[in-house]
């Protein structure tokens, strides 16, 4: 390999490498590099093929040195196994890679206070320009003891009223299956809640309650899963075992599964004998026999309304504690009907 003068051995394309195939100067090539918008769009078009053609990659970390700005986003979550997180997850990755920020993703391996602690300190030693919090359900500010300056926007946790949030609209949603139960001639609507710790487990099973005392109906005592379909299913043994049960509205699409399953086990028919109402609309749930009616949350556009508020904040807008809410809309298929008796 060639080496350059003083001995330096070239480690590959350099700045003056891409400057001369593109036919413009080193300054140019570094304009274009970081951004800048005084280069003519022809001119840049030249630059990035170069760049492209020679395998030129711009050095980040020079780059955040000289502009304050390293162009990472921190990502941090509790359980990115989880459905929720892991399409919210790949939403920001996607919005922030549009950006042209890379994103740092950090895991909270408990859930308690001290974990996130652990994560904000984990955090602290990155090269990071804002960060993402998705479902901090048991941690405070005071936890976290972000920096003051720092970029920050949340989703669906606790922090939600001291930095900038985004969330769906679990109220309207809620309320949207509930109505549509009730409205198929349903006299009571069953609620297969979430987790107890969880935030929109409970904006979500209060919507349910107030939705059915607003109707007239005493609601009953909700049932508890963990999220998953496997508590769906052990629920649902016993939601299938009540005679009495014609409609249920679950608070997400893998417990709605799980019992969907169970109902199926027991021979109650979906939706003749119950009518079954999930909340998220999976993709998968079109396809289960028979599909799922269920709330559509736009995760796609809550990880771009995440990246979008951090991304002001970085250009130097003053953070405030706003909440964007996003939206949902019930999605009706085969798992609803009016009641067989």
């Amino acid at each position: 390999m060639p080496s350059r003068p003083g001995g330096r051995r070239r480690t590959g394309p350099s700045i003056e490498d891409v400057a001369r195939l593109a036919g413009v100067s080193a300054q140019t090539v570094s304009r274009v590099s970081t951004g800048a918008a005084n280069v003519r769009p022809a001119t840049r078009e030249a630059v990035l093929a170069a760049m492209g053609q020679l395998g030129y990659s711009p050095n980040r970390a020079a780059r955040a040195l000289r502009n304050g700005a390293f162009r990472t986003l921190g990502l941090v979550a509790h359980r990115f196994e989880r459905t929720g997180e892991a399409l919210t997850t790949a939403a920001v990755l996607e919005a922030a890679e549009a950006e042209d920020y890379a994103v740092t993703i950090v895991n909270v391996h408990s859930p308690e206070a001290a974990g996130w602690e652990s994560a904000a300190h984990r955090l602290s030693s990155q090269a990071i320009d804002g960060l993402v919090i998705i479902r901090a359900e048991q941690a405070s500010p005071e936890d976290l003891a972000l920096p003051a300056g720092l970029a920050v926007a949340v989703s669906d946790s606790r922090l939600v009223g001291h930095y900038p949030a985004v969330g769906s609209d679990h109220v309207q949603g809620s309320a949207d299956a509930v109505r549509h139960l009730l409205d198929l001639g349903h006299r009571v609507v069953h609620h297969l809640a979430g987790p107890e710790d969880s935030d929109p487990a409970n904006v979500r099973a209060a919507a349910w309650r107030r939705s059915l005392e607003q109707a007239g109906v005493v609601a009953p005592p909700p049932w508890r899963g963990d999220w998953s379909s496997q508590s769906g299913y052990e629920v649902g043994r016993r939601i299938a075992a009540d005679p009495a049960v014609t409609a249920v509205f679950c608070a997400n699409d893998e417990m709605a599964i799980g019992l969907l399953r169970a109902l199926g086990e027991a021979g109650r028919n979906v939706p003749n004998d119950v009518s079954i109402v999930g909340f998220d609309d999976l993709t998968v749930s079109a396809y289960l026999h028979p599909p799922l009616t269920s709330v559509r949350q736009d995760f796609h556009l809550i990880g771009a309304e995440l990246v979008r508020l951090v991304l002001e904040q970085i250009a130097g807008r003053p953070r405030t504690p706003e909440r964007v809410v996003v939206p949902t809309e019930l999605r009706v298929r085969g798992t609803t009907a009016p009641p067989s008796h």
